[in-house]
């Protein structure tokens, strides 16, 4: 029996899934552990009773792994970026075991959807590590490891209740007073799977998201006092079509229960049903119309319930007066919905859409395009060369971009004006100059075009429209604040409309 305190392996692979979202007809058995035949399911030891076993063996990732998409451009390359997924401890393989002999082939593997935080160019500044990364790939669980509510009682010592001491029970306990409290017992949903999202790195989170810091994050940002809380969230996936996915505020524990205490936001509808608010609240904010594609615009931002209901903001993240119900919305996610944790943003991609999106190596395809025009700097005469990975470079290629008017240039002495502004050569505009660099992450694409805009000041590439649409959504900042900022670093725009056509001098061969 593995510890369940253990960190799991982290795999990669390059072998292709098939480009079909449905299982194949030989992987009717993929929701049962093949390696424990014959166990009663009421057995605390059966693995196939995830949610009745977490404790003992607990749910340490998702259940995925990489994969890779028909190129749908021809002589590129579209396959999947690579990003790491980690599977359940009690189903990890050997690093050099293939797929097939795991008993799952990679063809046989149901993709809900990517994860991905914002402020981050493709990896973290120290790497993807464990369950700790930019990017999380959920796929369908081998075994089913959902809960859902059953029933809810007044218990005076909460503590101490059968719900609340018990192992194989999950609970939410709602404080009403010191002396009363109301329990909610879940029991097994073999219809969904659960994905937990929060700060702490023990074992019942899958997804573990520190603060985000804007900037470069050459070195990972220390933060003395994080905002997220340490059970944030969980996401709750349909296993069967059309795989349903859905957001809901708080994460179970260790000890398998969700403590709302005395002074948290919680109510009981008609003096029946009881819900509430986490403490700096769970938001999402759904786009309206498509999210690829470039028609969408921003939604309006909302907050997510512990039973998954929608209400209006807050006057502010900690308020203890809840919003008003808003009944048109849910807390379904769809493709481009935003979930902010207080501290950090994730966007939410669905495996249909991330079909048609770019992939890494297709914006890295656009790069090569763009260097092969040879773009010169006007004073050096030198050629530019655009970096196709997330790096900066202090060679006399590197390109530079004068934001006041778009025009690129290389490293120069002509126009300083003072530390952070120079007077365009070429049209003698004087404003700041930033490094031009590629915005690598392709799941912050609403579309496939080139890349002919930069952010306003951080200087990261993308295509015009995706630039466009990021710069008009207000992310939520600090405890009540929202402003616009760049997906790839997080750093916040400036000036309107925070982002600058770039202007190439290049074929001039």
């Amino acid at each position: 029996m593995p510890d369940p305190h253990r960190t799991p392996t982290v795999e990669q692979s390059d072998e292709p899934p098939s480009s079909s979202s449905q299982e194949s007809p030989t992987s009717g058995d993929s929701g049962r552990d093949l390696g424990s035949p014959g166990r009663d399911p009421g057995d605390p030891t059966n693995n196939s009773n995830l949610s009745q076993n977490m404790k003992d063996h607990s749910v340490s990732g998702a259940s995925h792994l990489l994969g890779h998409h028909s190129p749908t451009k021809p002589g590129v390359d579209m396959r999947l970026p690579e990003a790491i997924s980690h599977s359940d401890e009690r189903h990890q393989r050997h690093p050099h075991e293939t797929p097939h002999e795991h008993g799952t082939p990679r063809d046989a593997m149901v993709k809900y959807g990517e994860l991905i935080v914002l402020g981050y160019n493709g990896v973290l500044p120290q790497g993807d590590k464990g369950r700790r990364r930019s990017k999380f790939i959920l796929y369908r669980r081998k075994l089913a490891n959902g809960v859902k509510p059953s029933r809810q009682h007044v218990v005076n010592k909460p503590h101490n209740a059968k719900a609340v001491t018990d192992s194989k029970q999950h609970s939410v306990s709602y404080t009403l007073n010191r002396s009363q409290s109301v329990v909610v017992e879940y029991t097994s949903d073999e219809d969904t799977d659960m994905f937990q999202i929060g700060r702490s790195s023990e074992a019942p989170i899958d997804c573990v998201v520190m603060d985000t810091a804007p900037g470069d994050k050459i070195l990972d940002s220390i933060i003395t006092q994080s905002t997220i809380s340490r059970f944030a969230c969980r996401i709750a996936c349909d296993r069967d079509v059309p795989y349903r996915s859905r957001v809901f505020a708080a994460g179970f524990d260790p000890t398998r229960n969700i403590f709302l205490g005395e002074k948290a936001t919680k109510w009981r509808d008609e003096g029946i049903e009881i819900d509430g608010l986490t403490t700096n609240g769970i938001l999402i904010m759904h786009p309206k119309g498509k999210f690829f594609g470039g028609k969408a615009d921003p939604g309006i931002w909302r907050e997510v319930s512990v039973c998954g209901s929608v209400y209006a903001l807050r006057e502010s993240r900690s308020a203890p007066q809840k919003g008003a119900l808003v009944e048109e919305e849910s807390n379904t996610l769809q493709d481009g919905t935003l979930i902010d944790l207080c501290g950090a943003t994730l966007l939410w991609r669905s495996a249909a859409s991330l079909g048609h999106s770019p992939t890494k190596r297709y914006l890295e395809h656009q790069v090569e395009e763009l260097n092969a025009g040879r773009p010169q700097c006007p004073v050096g005469l030198n050629t530019l060369v655009i970096p196709k990975k997330n790096t900066l470079t202090e060679s006399e290629k590197q390109p530079y971009v004068y934001l006041t008017c778009g025009h690129v240039q290389g490293e120069h002495a002509w126009g300083r004006e003072d530390e952070t502004r120079r007077r365009c050569p070429i049209c003698q505009q004087i404003g700041p100059v930033v490094k031009l660099q590629m915005g690598i992450e392709p799941a912050f694409y609403v579309d496939t075009n080139f890349p002919t805009h930069a952010f306003n000041p951080c200087g990261h590439m993308a295509s015009e429209q995706s630039v466009r649409y990021w710069a008009s959504i207000p992310l939520p900042y600090g405890c009540h604040g929202f402003r616009a900022a760049c997906p790839f670093c997080a750093t916040p725009l400036v000036g309107d409309p925070g982002w600058q056509k770039l202007i190439f001098q290049d074929h001039v061969d």
